[in-house]
């Protein structure tokens, strides 16, 4: 009975997340449905953690919230979670047309912006160290 729980937990916490994305952008529930092309009901309810929607459903709102798909699909047990700031970092460390201040500026900024949305999406707890 625990798993069937579980996937209970995924979809309210998914549901949740979309709405404060939502929130956060200042977008109505009606304005998001029609930036991504489904009903209004259907949204709702996705967000209420009362429907499962399909990756193509999720890829479809994440463009509308100008956020990552990737980001949608983990939140769904879609896809595993995987560390994304090794590749960020390696990226522009090995970016040769910059100097080494910018790179270390670009680093700073880029750590901000991922604590500012992680604190917005209540994920601050959730990291490690």
């Amino acid at each position: 009975m625990q798993p069937m729980k579980d996937l209970e937990n995924r979809w309210a916490d998914l549901g949740a997340f979309i709405r404060d994305q939502r929130q956060i952008s200042r977008t109505s529930l009606r304005k998001l449905s029609e930036m991504a092309g489904i009903s209004n009901p259907y949204l709702s309810q996705i967000e209420r953690g009362l429907r499962k929607p399909s990756a193509d459903i999720l890829q479809q709102i994440a463009k509308a919230l100008r956020i990552s798909a990737e980001t949608l699909y983990v939140r769904a047990g879609i896809l595993e979670e995987r560390e994304g700031d090794e590749d960020v970092t390696f990226a522009v460390l090995r970016d040769a047309q910059l100097t080494e201040e910018q790179k270390q500026t670009l680093l700073r900024i880029y750590h901000s912006f991922v604590g500012e949305t992680r604190t917005a999406a209540g994920l601050e707890s959730d990291r490690p160290g």
